[in-house]
Protein backbone atom coordinates (compact mmCIF):
# COMPACT_ATOMS: atom_id res chain seq x y z
CA UNK A 1 0.00 0.00 0.00
CA UNK A 2 1.11 3.40 -0.88
CA UNK A 3 2.23 5.85 1.84
CA UNK A 4 1.71 9.11 -0.51
CA UNK A 5 -1.38 10.81 0.39
CA UNK A 6 -4.71 10.32 -1.32
CA UNK A 7 -5.79 12.45 -4.07
CA UNK A 8 -8.92 14.50 -2.52
CA UNK A 9 -10.93 15.10 -6.60
CA UNK A 10 -11.89 19.09 -7.18
CA UNK A 11 -15.83 19.20 -6.32
CA UNK A 12 -17.92 19.87 -9.31
CA UNK A 13 -19.91 23.05 -8.77
CA UNK A 14 -22.41 21.61 -11.51
CA UNK A 15 -22.85 18.55 -9.39
CA UNK A 16 -22.51 20.28 -5.94
CA UNK A 17 -25.80 22.44 -7.08
CA UNK A 18 -27.46 19.74 -8.31
CA UNK A 19 -26.52 17.31 -5.26
CA UNK A 20 -27.60 20.39 -2.89
CA UNK A 21 -31.27 20.10 -3.86
CA UNK A 22 -31.40 16.17 -2.57
CA UNK A 23 -33.50 15.48 -0.30
CA UNK A 24 -32.79 12.21 1.60
CA UNK A 25 -35.04 9.29 1.98
CA UNK A 26 -37.89 9.05 5.09
CA UNK A 27 -36.07 7.58 7.70
CA UNK A 28 -32.37 7.71 6.37
CA UNK A 29 -29.59 9.43 7.82
CA UNK A 30 -28.70 12.93 6.35
CA UNK A 31 -25.14 13.45 5.19
CA UNK A 32 -23.44 16.63 4.69
CA UNK A 33 -23.85 17.80 1.52
CA UNK A 34 -19.89 18.98 1.46
CA UNK A 35 -19.14 16.16 1.90
CA UNK A 36 -21.16 13.98 -0.89
CA UNK A 37 -19.67 16.31 -3.02
CA UNK A 38 -15.78 15.91 -2.40
CA UNK A 39 -16.71 11.76 -2.31
CA UNK A 40 -18.16 12.62 -6.05
CA UNK A 41 -15.57 11.92 -9.12
CA UNK A 42 -14.49 15.00 -10.72
CA UNK A 43 -16.69 15.67 -14.02
CA UNK A 44 -15.12 15.60 -17.43
CA UNK A 45 -16.86 19.02 -19.43
CA UNK A 46 -17.20 18.80 -22.93
CA UNK A 47 -14.84 21.11 -24.86
CA UNK A 48 -16.64 24.33 -25.71
CA UNK A 49 -17.56 24.70 -29.26
CA UNK A 50 -16.78 27.60 -31.45
CA UNK A 51 -19.80 29.82 -32.02
CA UNK A 52 -20.90 29.42 -35.48
CA UNK A 53 -20.76 32.75 -37.07
CA UNK A 54 -24.50 33.54 -38.81
CA UNK A 55 -24.25 36.22 -41.31
CA UNK A 56 -27.68 37.24 -42.62
CA UNK A 57 -28.41 36.64 -46.63
CA UNK A 58 -28.34 39.61 -48.65
CA UNK A 59 -31.05 39.18 -50.65
CA UNK A 60 -33.48 36.64 -51.26
CA UNK A 61 -31.35 35.16 -54.27
CA UNK A 62 -29.02 34.04 -51.52
CA UNK A 63 -31.68 32.75 -48.96
CA UNK A 64 -32.91 30.73 -51.37
CA UNK A 65 -29.88 29.71 -52.46
CA UNK A 66 -28.84 28.09 -49.09
CA UNK A 67 -32.39 26.01 -48.77
CA UNK A 68 -31.12 24.45 -52.52
CA UNK A 69 -31.46 20.50 -51.85
CA UNK A 70 -32.36 18.82 -54.76
CA UNK A 71 -30.26 16.84 -56.98
CA UNK A 72 -28.63 18.48 -59.32
CA UNK A 73 -29.97 17.13 -63.35
CA UNK A 74 -26.78 16.86 -65.96
CA UNK A 75 -27.95 16.77 -69.29
CA UNK A 76 -27.49 18.88 -72.34
CA UNK A 77 -30.97 20.11 -71.98
CA UNK A 78 -30.32 22.37 -68.85
CA UNK A 79 -27.02 23.86 -70.77
CA UNK A 80 -29.38 24.71 -73.55
CA UNK A 81 -32.39 26.23 -71.31
CA UNK A 82 -29.13 28.23 -68.81
CA UNK A 83 -27.91 29.38 -72.24
CA UNK A 84 -31.81 30.30 -73.44
CA UNK A 85 -32.37 32.74 -70.26
CA UNK A 86 -29.23 34.51 -70.46
CA UNK A 87 -29.64 35.54 -73.94
CA UNK A 88 -32.91 37.27 -72.70
CA UNK A 89 -32.14 39.44 -69.85
CA UNK A 90 -35.49 41.76 -70.46
CA UNK A 91 -37.87 38.49 -70.03
CA UNK A 92 -35.66 38.04 -66.84
CA UNK A 93 -36.27 41.68 -65.89
CA UNK A 94 -39.97 41.14 -66.23
CA UNK A 95 -40.67 37.50 -64.77
CA UNK A 96 -37.81 38.81 -61.93
CA UNK A 97 -39.98 42.46 -61.39
CA UNK A 98 -43.36 40.05 -60.85
CA UNK A 99 -41.78 37.37 -59.07
CA UNK A 100 -40.86 39.97 -56.61
CA UNK A 101 -43.97 40.59 -55.28
CA UNK A 102 -45.11 36.74 -54.42
CA UNK A 103 -41.34 35.28 -53.62
CA UNK A 104 -40.96 36.09 -50.17
CA UNK A 105 -44.10 34.29 -49.40
CA UNK A 106 -43.36 31.49 -50.77
CA UNK A 107 -39.84 30.65 -49.80
CA UNK A 108 -41.32 31.27 -46.24
CA UNK A 109 -44.15 28.20 -46.55
CA UNK A 110 -41.06 26.25 -48.07
CA UNK A 111 -39.25 26.37 -45.16
CA UNK A 112 -41.54 26.23 -43.02
CA UNK A 113 -42.96 22.90 -44.82
CA UNK A 114 -39.20 21.90 -44.89
CA UNK A 115 -39.23 21.71 -48.73
CA UNK A 116 -36.48 22.25 -51.37
CA UNK A 117 -36.42 26.18 -52.22
CA UNK A 118 -35.70 25.42 -55.74
CA UNK A 119 -39.92 24.90 -56.04
CA UNK A 120 -39.97 28.35 -55.69
CA UNK A 121 -38.46 28.91 -58.35
CA UNK A 122 -41.14 26.23 -60.39
CA UNK A 123 -43.53 29.56 -61.37
CA UNK A 124 -40.92 30.68 -63.53
CA UNK A 125 -41.35 27.74 -65.77
CA UNK A 126 -45.10 27.46 -65.41
CA UNK A 127 -46.32 31.07 -65.77
CA UNK A 128 -43.11 33.49 -66.11
CA UNK A 129 -44.22 34.38 -62.49
CA UNK A 130 -47.56 35.98 -63.74
CA UNK A 131 -50.87 35.11 -61.44
CA UNK A 132 -53.18 35.92 -64.94
CA UNK A 133 -51.48 33.16 -67.48
CA UNK A 134 -54.01 30.95 -69.10
CA UNK A 135 -52.53 28.06 -70.85
CA UNK A 136 -54.27 26.17 -74.26
CA UNK A 137 -55.32 23.88 -72.14
CA UNK A 138 -57.24 26.20 -69.50
CA UNK A 139 -54.86 25.84 -67.02
CA UNK A 140 -54.81 29.10 -65.07
CA UNK A 141 -52.44 31.23 -62.23
CA UNK A 142 -48.63 31.44 -61.72
CA UNK A 143 -48.92 27.75 -60.42
CA UNK A 144 -50.77 26.46 -63.82
CA UNK A 145 -54.12 25.15 -62.00
CA UNK A 146 -56.41 22.70 -64.54
CA UNK A 147 -59.79 23.29 -63.44
CA UNK A 148 -60.52 20.20 -62.09
CA UNK A 149 -57.21 19.83 -60.37
CA UNK A 150 -57.46 23.00 -58.84
CA UNK A 151 -61.46 21.79 -57.44
CA UNK A 152 -59.70 18.48 -55.93
CA UNK A 153 -57.56 21.15 -53.86
CA UNK A 154 -60.72 23.18 -52.61
CA UNK A 155 -58.98 26.23 -55.04
CA UNK A 156 -62.71 28.01 -55.95
CA UNK A 157 -63.80 28.52 -58.98
CA UNK A 158 -67.06 30.49 -59.48
CA UNK A 159 -68.73 34.14 -61.00
CA UNK A 160 -66.97 35.93 -58.48
CA UNK A 161 -63.47 34.95 -58.12
CA UNK A 162 -60.82 32.25 -59.29
CA UNK A 163 -58.81 30.98 -56.48
CA UNK A 164 -56.32 29.17 -58.98
CA UNK A 165 -55.21 33.12 -59.23
CA UNK A 166 -54.78 34.10 -56.13
CA UNK A 167 -51.67 33.94 -54.50
CA UNK A 168 -51.96 32.44 -50.98
CA UNK A 169 -54.79 29.70 -52.00
CA UNK A 170 -52.64 28.66 -55.08
CA UNK A 171 -49.10 28.50 -53.35
CA UNK A 172 -50.82 25.94 -50.93
CA UNK A 173 -52.72 24.34 -53.31
CA UNK A 174 -49.18 23.46 -54.90
CA UNK A 175 -47.20 22.76 -52.48
CA UNK A 176 -49.60 19.99 -51.20
CA UNK A 177 -49.58 19.16 -54.49
CA UNK A 178 -45.91 18.68 -54.83
CA UNK A 179 -45.48 17.35 -51.10
CA UNK A 180 -48.16 14.12 -52.35
CA UNK A 181 -46.08 14.07 -55.23
CA UNK A 182 -42.69 13.27 -53.83
CA UNK A 183 -44.39 11.17 -51.22
CA UNK A 184 -45.56 8.97 -54.75
CA UNK A 185 -42.41 8.70 -56.28
CA UNK A 186 -39.80 9.39 -53.47
CA UNK A 187 -37.80 11.47 -56.55
CA UNK A 188 -38.05 15.03 -56.93
CA UNK A 189 -37.21 14.72 -60.19
CA UNK A 190 -39.85 12.38 -61.12
CA UNK A 191 -42.80 14.07 -58.58
CA UNK A 192 -42.14 17.44 -60.96
CA UNK A 193 -42.51 15.55 -64.24
CA UNK A 194 -46.09 14.29 -62.60
CA UNK A 195 -46.97 17.77 -61.87
CA UNK A 196 -46.78 18.80 -65.33
CA UNK A 197 -48.06 15.48 -67.14
CA UNK A 198 -49.96 14.00 -64.37
CA UNK A 199 -48.88 10.99 -61.71
CA UNK A 200 -51.01 8.47 -63.95
CA UNK A 201 -48.75 9.09 -66.92
CA UNK A 202 -45.73 8.97 -65.03
CA UNK A 203 -46.75 6.09 -63.50
CA UNK A 204 -47.40 4.20 -66.63
CA UNK A 205 -44.41 5.92 -67.80
CA UNK A 206 -42.59 4.18 -64.91
CA UNK A 207 -43.94 0.76 -64.83
CA UNK A 208 -43.10 0.45 -68.90
CA UNK A 209 -39.52 0.89 -68.17
CA UNK A 210 -39.90 -1.50 -65.17
CA UNK A 211 -41.26 -4.01 -67.28
CA UNK A 212 -38.47 -3.96 -70.02
CA UNK A 213 -35.94 -3.92 -67.49
CA UNK A 214 -34.82 -0.58 -68.00
CA UNK A 215 -34.17 2.17 -65.53
CA UNK A 216 -36.69 4.22 -64.47
CA UNK A 217 -34.77 8.00 -63.45
CA UNK A 218 -36.81 10.84 -65.30
CA UNK A 219 -33.86 11.18 -67.95
CA UNK A 220 -34.40 7.10 -68.74
CA UNK A 221 -38.45 7.85 -69.62
CA UNK A 222 -40.35 8.19 -72.46
CA UNK A 223 -41.89 11.35 -71.92
CA UNK A 224 -43.36 14.57 -74.26
CA UNK A 225 -41.43 16.95 -75.44
CA UNK A 226 -42.88 20.01 -72.93
CA UNK A 227 -41.97 17.18 -69.92
CA UNK A 228 -38.84 16.61 -71.20
CA UNK A 229 -37.49 20.59 -70.90
CA UNK A 230 -39.68 20.83 -67.67
CA UNK A 231 -36.57 20.07 -64.90
CA UNK A 232 -33.97 21.35 -67.33
CA UNK A 233 -35.53 24.56 -67.18
CA UNK A 234 -35.96 24.38 -63.42
CA UNK A 235 -32.37 23.48 -63.41
CA UNK A 236 -31.21 26.19 -65.53
CA UNK A 237 -33.00 28.88 -63.33
CA UNK A 238 -31.82 27.02 -60.41
CA UNK A 239 -28.12 27.52 -61.46
CA UNK A 240 -28.41 30.85 -62.33
CA UNK A 241 -29.19 31.68 -59.22
CA UNK A 242 -26.73 29.66 -57.68
CA UNK A 243 -24.36 32.11 -59.63
CA UNK A 244 -26.12 35.44 -58.92
CA UNK A 245 -23.28 36.63 -57.15
CA UNK A 246 -20.53 36.49 -60.03
CA UNK A 247 -22.58 37.46 -62.94
CA UNK A 248 -25.57 39.51 -61.30
CA UNK A 249 -27.88 38.19 -63.73
CA UNK A 250 -31.16 38.49 -61.74
CA UNK A 251 -32.60 41.88 -60.41
CA UNK A 252 -32.11 41.62 -56.49
CA UNK A 253 -35.20 40.93 -55.07
CA UNK A 254 -35.01 42.13 -51.09
CA UNK A 255 -35.28 39.02 -48.36
CA UNK A 256 -38.68 41.07 -46.94
CA UNK A 257 -42.41 40.72 -47.11
CA UNK A 258 -43.64 42.60 -50.56
CA UNK A 259 -47.08 42.38 -48.71
CA UNK A 260 -49.43 41.90 -45.76
CA UNK A 261 -52.93 40.44 -45.06
CA UNK A 262 -55.77 42.66 -44.00
CA UNK A 263 -59.04 41.17 -42.76
CA UNK A 264 -62.38 42.36 -43.85
CA UNK A 265 -65.33 42.51 -42.74
CA UNK A 266 -68.56 43.93 -44.94
CA UNK A 267 -68.19 43.50 -48.88
CA UNK A 268 -66.27 46.82 -50.65
CA UNK A 269 -65.60 48.50 -53.90
CA UNK A 270 -62.18 47.69 -55.21
CA UNK A 271 -62.26 51.47 -56.31
CA UNK A 272 -62.64 51.96 -52.44
CA UNK A 273 -59.74 49.57 -51.63
CA UNK A 274 -57.39 51.66 -53.56
CA UNK A 275 -58.41 54.92 -52.43
CA UNK A 276 -58.07 54.35 -48.94
CA UNK A 277 -54.82 52.61 -49.43
CA UNK A 278 -53.74 54.88 -51.84
CA UNK A 279 -52.47 52.56 -54.62
CA UNK A 280 -54.11 52.06 -58.28
CA UNK A 281 -56.70 49.62 -59.05
CA UNK A 282 -54.09 47.62 -61.57
CA UNK A 283 -51.75 47.49 -58.47
CA UNK A 284 -54.45 46.00 -55.93
CA UNK A 285 -55.68 43.38 -58.76
CA UNK A 286 -52.01 42.26 -59.39
CA UNK A 287 -51.58 41.23 -55.32
CA UNK A 288 -55.91 39.90 -55.77
CA UNK A 289 -55.61 38.55 -58.66
CA UNK A 290 -58.57 36.31 -58.31
CA UNK A 291 -61.25 38.53 -58.48
CA UNK A 292 -62.51 39.48 -61.55
CA UNK A 293 -65.54 41.65 -60.36
CA UNK A 294 -65.43 45.29 -59.01
CA UNK A 295 -66.48 44.18 -55.65
CA UNK A 296 -64.76 41.84 -52.96
CA UNK A 297 -67.16 39.81 -50.97
CA UNK A 298 -66.34 39.38 -47.49
CA UNK A 299 -67.98 35.90 -46.99
CA UNK A 300 -66.13 34.62 -49.87
CA UNK A 301 -62.89 36.22 -49.31
CA UNK A 302 -62.57 37.63 -45.75
CA UNK A 303 -58.72 38.48 -46.31
CA UNK A 304 -56.82 41.00 -48.89
CA UNK A 305 -53.84 41.39 -49.73
CA UNK A 306 -52.16 45.33 -50.02
CA UNK A 307 -48.64 46.57 -50.11
CA UNK A 308 -46.56 46.68 -46.72
CA UNK A 309 -47.07 50.03 -45.73
CA UNK A 310 -50.36 50.50 -47.48
CA UNK A 311 -52.08 47.96 -45.76
CA UNK A 312 -51.13 49.88 -42.91
CA UNK A 313 -52.68 52.99 -44.25
CA UNK A 314 -55.68 51.32 -44.98
CA UNK A 315 -56.86 50.15 -41.95
CA UNK A 316 -56.59 53.56 -40.50
CA UNK A 317 -58.45 54.82 -43.19
CA UNK A 318 -61.12 52.53 -42.71
CA UNK A 319 -61.81 53.24 -39.39
CA UNK A 320 -61.98 56.92 -40.57
CA UNK A 321 -64.62 55.77 -43.12
CA UNK A 322 -68.09 56.36 -42.46
CA UNK A 323 -69.98 56.54 -45.82
CA UNK A 324 -70.95 53.02 -47.86
CA UNK A 325 -68.44 50.42 -48.74
CA UNK A 326 -69.98 48.63 -51.26
CA UNK A 327 -72.54 49.97 -54.76
CA UNK A 328 -72.57 46.14 -55.97
CA UNK A 329 -74.37 43.32 -54.61
CA UNK A 330 -75.81 39.62 -56.21
CA UNK A 331 -78.91 38.88 -57.15
CA UNK A 332 -79.98 35.08 -58.41
CA UNK A 333 -82.64 35.03 -61.04
CA UNK A 334 -86.43 33.27 -60.44
CA UNK A 335 -86.66 31.62 -63.58
CA UNK A 336 -85.28 31.44 -67.03
CA UNK A 337 -85.68 34.87 -68.60
CA UNK A 338 -83.73 36.73 -70.99
CA UNK A 339 -81.09 39.71 -70.19
CA UNK A 340 -83.80 42.11 -71.10
CA UNK A 341 -86.36 40.75 -69.21
CA UNK A 342 -84.17 40.62 -66.18
CA UNK A 343 -83.02 44.16 -66.79
CA UNK A 344 -86.81 45.43 -67.22
CA UNK A 345 -87.13 43.45 -63.67
CA UNK A 346 -83.99 45.28 -61.91
CA UNK A 347 -85.19 48.45 -63.48
CA UNK A 348 -81.32 48.67 -65.50
CA UNK A 349 -80.30 48.91 -69.01
CA UNK A 350 -79.80 45.91 -70.64
CA UNK A 351 -76.51 46.73 -72.70
CA UNK A 352 -75.00 47.55 -68.75
CA UNK A 353 -76.20 44.19 -67.27
CA UNK A 354 -74.73 42.25 -70.34
CA UNK A 355 -71.42 43.70 -70.12
CA UNK A 356 -71.00 43.90 -66.02
CA UNK A 357 -71.66 40.25 -65.75
CA UNK A 358 -70.38 38.88 -69.21
CA UNK A 359 -73.63 37.78 -70.90
CA UNK A 360 -73.35 36.51 -74.34
CA UNK A 361 -75.48 37.97 -76.97
CA UNK A 362 -78.59 35.33 -77.87
CA UNK A 363 -78.42 33.49 -74.59
CA UNK A 364 -80.89 33.54 -72.20
CA UNK A 365 -80.45 33.19 -68.53
CA UNK A 366 -81.42 30.51 -66.83
CA UNK A 367 -83.04 29.83 -63.48
CA UNK A 368 -80.74 29.81 -60.72
CA UNK A 369 -78.12 32.07 -62.49
CA UNK A 370 -76.40 34.72 -60.05
CA UNK A 371 -76.17 38.00 -61.56
CA UNK A 372 -73.73 41.20 -60.26
CA UNK A 373 -75.99 44.49 -59.61
CA UNK A 374 -75.95 47.85 -58.45
CA UNK A 375 -77.48 48.34 -54.87
CA UNK A 376 -80.63 49.67 -54.28
CA UNK A 377 -83.32 50.19 -51.56
CA UNK A 378 -84.83 46.24 -52.34
CA UNK A 379 -81.16 45.03 -52.84
CA UNK A 380 -78.80 46.97 -50.46
CA UNK A 381 -77.60 43.78 -48.46
CA UNK A 382 -74.02 42.05 -48.12
CA UNK A 383 -73.52 38.53 -50.57
CA UNK A 384 -74.53 35.30 -48.41
CA UNK A 385 -71.36 33.33 -48.11
CA UNK A 386 -73.72 30.58 -50.25
CA UNK A 387 -73.94 32.80 -53.16
CA UNK A 388 -70.09 34.41 -52.14
CA UNK A 389 -68.77 30.22 -52.66
CA UNK A 390 -71.19 28.61 -55.67
CA UNK A 391 -72.37 31.58 -57.22
CA UNK A 392 -72.76 30.56 -61.31
CA UNK A 393 -73.56 32.55 -64.24
CA UNK A 394 -76.13 29.57 -66.38
CA UNK A 395 -76.89 30.50 -69.98
CA UNK A 396 -78.76 28.68 -72.29
CA UNK A 397 -79.45 29.91 -76.57
CA UNK A 398 -82.27 31.54 -77.11
CA UNK A 399 -84.64 30.42 -78.33
CA UNK A 400 -86.52 31.44 -81.73
CA UNK A 401 -89.94 32.30 -81.67
CA UNK A 402 -91.91 29.49 -82.95
CA UNK A 403 -96.07 29.06 -83.99
CA UNK A 404 -97.37 25.85 -84.60
CA UNK A 405 -98.99 25.54 -88.58
CA UNK A 406 -100.98 22.68 -89.69
CA UNK A 407 -100.32 21.12 -93.50
CA UNK A 408 -101.83 18.09 -94.90
CA UNK A 409 -100.34 15.32 -96.49
CA UNK A 410 -99.31 15.13 -100.69
CA UNK A 411 -100.29 11.86 -101.91
CA UNK A 412 -97.38 9.61 -101.36
CA UNK A 413 -95.68 12.09 -99.02
CA UNK A 414 -93.46 10.43 -96.47
CA UNK A 415 -92.57 12.33 -93.35
CA UNK A 416 -89.22 12.38 -94.79
CA UNK A 417 -90.72 14.25 -97.95
CA UNK A 418 -92.91 16.48 -96.01
CA UNK A 419 -89.96 17.70 -93.50
CA UNK A 420 -87.37 18.23 -96.47
CA UNK A 421 -90.32 20.58 -97.90
CA UNK A 422 -90.60 22.40 -94.57
CA UNK A 423 -87.25 22.52 -93.28
CA UNK A 424 -87.43 21.02 -90.38
CA UNK A 425 -85.47 17.53 -89.08
CA UNK A 426 -87.41 13.99 -89.27
CA UNK A 427 -87.59 12.82 -85.56
CA UNK A 428 -89.43 16.47 -84.64
CA UNK A 429 -91.84 16.43 -87.30
CA UNK A 430 -92.41 13.02 -85.55
CA UNK A 431 -92.27 13.86 -82.13
CA UNK A 432 -94.81 17.09 -82.99
CA UNK A 433 -97.15 14.52 -84.47
CA UNK A 434 -97.04 11.19 -81.74
CA UNK A 435 -96.05 9.31 -84.74
CA UNK A 436 -92.80 7.18 -85.04
CA UNK A 437 -90.13 8.39 -88.16
CA UNK A 438 -91.16 4.98 -90.02
CA UNK A 439 -95.30 5.94 -90.23
CA UNK A 440 -97.34 6.19 -93.80
CA UNK A 441 -99.17 8.67 -94.19
CA UNK A 442 -102.32 9.21 -96.52
CA UNK A 443 -103.05 11.42 -98.70
CA UNK A 444 -105.09 14.96 -96.56
CA UNK A 445 -103.69 13.62 -93.11
CA UNK A 446 -103.24 16.94 -91.05
CA UNK A 447 -99.58 17.69 -89.86
CA UNK A 448 -98.56 19.99 -87.06
CA UNK A 449 -95.21 21.78 -87.09
CA UNK A 450 -93.23 24.37 -85.17
CA UNK A 451 -91.86 26.82 -87.39
CA UNK A 452 -89.83 30.12 -86.69
CA UNK A 453 -92.89 32.86 -87.14
CA UNK A 454 -91.42 33.65 -90.61
CA UNK A 455 -91.14 29.89 -92.07
CA UNK A 456 -94.77 29.71 -90.56
CA UNK A 457 -95.98 32.73 -92.28
CA UNK A 458 -94.69 31.22 -95.43
CA UNK A 459 -96.51 28.12 -94.91
CA UNK A 460 -99.79 29.18 -93.96
CA UNK A 461 -99.31 31.40 -97.42
CA UNK A 462 -98.80 28.56 -99.50
CA UNK A 463 -101.97 26.85 -97.61
CA UNK A 464 -103.89 30.03 -97.73
CA UNK A 465 -103.22 32.34 -100.55
CA UNK A 466 -104.51 35.84 -100.23
CA UNK A 467 -107.66 36.87 -101.75
CA UNK A 468 -105.10 39.08 -104.27
CA UNK A 469 -103.37 36.31 -105.41
CA UNK A 470 -106.15 33.93 -105.45
CA UNK A 471 -108.03 36.92 -108.27
CA UNK A 472 -105.18 36.69 -110.20
CA UNK A 473 -104.15 33.02 -110.62
CA UNK A 474 -108.06 32.41 -110.58
CA UNK A 475 -108.66 35.29 -113.64
CA UNK A 476 -105.08 33.71 -115.50
CA UNK A 477 -106.36 30.10 -115.84
CA UNK A 478 -109.72 31.40 -116.70
CA UNK A 479 -108.37 33.39 -119.77
CA UNK A 480 -106.24 30.80 -120.76
CA UNK A 481 -108.88 28.26 -120.72
CA UNK A 482 -111.82 30.79 -122.24
CA UNK A 483 -109.91 32.28 -124.89
CA UNK A 484 -107.49 30.02 -126.38
CA UNK A 485 -107.57 32.39 -129.48
CA UNK A 486 -105.64 34.87 -127.19
CA UNK A 487 -103.04 32.04 -126.30
CA UNK A 488 -102.09 31.22 -129.74
CA UNK A 489 -101.64 35.05 -130.55
CA UNK A 490 -99.44 35.50 -127.42
CA UNK A 491 -97.30 32.24 -128.00
CA UNK A 492 -97.14 33.61 -131.90
CA UNK A 493 -95.96 37.13 -130.21
CA UNK A 494 -93.28 35.23 -127.81
CA UNK A 495 -91.96 33.67 -130.90
CA UNK A 496 -91.59 37.18 -132.84
CA UNK A 497 -89.82 38.60 -130.11
CA UNK A 498 -87.57 35.53 -129.56
CA UNK A 499 -86.53 35.84 -133.57
CA UNK A 500 -86.09 39.62 -133.25
CA UNK A 501 -83.29 39.03 -130.44
CA UNK A 502 -81.25 36.55 -132.22
CA UNK A 503 -81.38 39.40 -135.26
CA UNK A 504 -83.22 37.33 -137.54
CA UNK A 505 -86.17 39.55 -139.36
CA UNK A 506 -89.71 38.42 -138.37
CA UNK A 507 -92.68 37.87 -141.10
CA UNK A 508 -93.79 41.95 -140.77
CA UNK A 509 -90.29 42.76 -140.78
CA UNK A 510 -89.86 41.44 -144.21
CA UNK A 511 -92.74 43.18 -145.60
CA UNK A 512 -91.71 46.04 -144.56
CA UNK A 513 -88.56 45.44 -146.03
CA UNK A 514 -89.97 44.86 -149.24
CA UNK A 515 -92.52 47.42 -148.95
CA UNK A 516 -89.63 50.07 -148.52
CA UNK A 517 -87.13 48.68 -151.65
CA UNK A 518 -88.86 50.70 -154.48
CA UNK A 519 -88.72 54.12 -152.78
CA UNK A 520 -85.39 53.52 -151.51
CA UNK A 521 -84.22 52.96 -155.40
Amino acid sequence: MSDRPTAIPTPDPAATTANATLVAPSGAPTTDTASVAASLPQAQLPPTAPVANVVAPQDLWERMQRGFAMPDLVDERVDYWERWYASRPDYLQRMTDRASKYLFHIVEELERRGLPLELALLPFIESAFNPQAVSRAKAAGMWQFMPATGRHFDLKQNLFRDDRRDVLASTRAALDYLQRLYQMFGDWHLALAAYNWGEGNVQRAVRRNADAGLATGYLDLRLPAETRDYVPKLQAMKNLVAGQRQTTMLPAIGNHPFFDTVRIERDIDVALIARLADISEADFRSLNPSHNKPVIMAAGTPEILLPWDNAVLFVQRLRQHDGPLASWTAWRVPKDMTAAEAARQLGWEEAALRQVNHIPPRMRLKAGATLLVPRDGRLDRDVPEHLADNAQLLLAPERAAVRTVQVRARAGDTLVSVARRHRVRVADLAAWNDLTPQARLRAGQTLRLQLPVKAAALARKKKHPGPTQARGTAAAQAGRSANPQHARAKKQMSRTAGASQRGQPSGDQKAVRVAQTPAAR
